[in-house]
């Protein structure tokens, strides 16, 4: 009698188990929150293009995006996000990720490092700030490590912050 229930537990959890993996397999978005109708972003920018978003208004958002960047510094911020930048901007999240990644052809983070370096570029050529160590000037101009700092840099100037002071 105690084996029958054994078999007959184990092949219950086996059924289970099996109607589990058979909805995983023909329902992903069920168990990965994921809405598999959700439109690509590349879809949003069509939409938005669609909603009255003509070549002058999207390139006076560009160089409002451009100017507030320069203006406002935003990306001295280590922890910065876009939804941070958005709010400082007061547009849509959706429609300043469009503008970045699809107008811009950049990743938010590859858009605001760029700033950053510029910044950093700034204070290596100013020779009032020779004292000033490269570890200093990456946290000055919201990097968090020096490895990200220095990807980025040579990402953007083909040198390292040091050969860039020194040249």
């Amino acid at each position: 009698m105690f084996i029958w229930l054994h078999i007959l537990a184990g092949t219950s959890f086996l059924l289970a188990a099996c109607w589990f993996i058979l909805k995983a397999l023909n329902y992903p978005e069920l168990f990965r929150r994921i809405d598999s109708t959700l439109q690509p972003t590349k879809d949003f920018a069509d939409i938005l293009e669609v909603e009255n978003k003509t070549e002058e208004t999207k390139k006076i958002r560009i160089e409002q995006l451009k100017n507030f960047m320069v203006e406002k510094e935003p990306f001295l911020e280590p922890s910065l996000t876009i939804q941070e930048l958005a709010d400082q901007l007061n547009i849509p999240v959706r429609e300043l990720s469009v503008l970045i990644n699809h107008h811009l052809n950049q990743h938010f983070f590859d858009f605001v490092n760029e700033y950053r370096v510029k910044k950093a570029m700034t204070i290596l050529r100013d020779a009032s700030k020779k004292e000033v160590t490269v570890l200093e000037i990456l946290y000055e101009v919201g990097f968090n490590s020096k490895s990200s700092f220095h990807t980025s840099f040579k990402k953007h100037t083909n040198q390292t912050p040091t050969a860039f002071r020194n040249s």
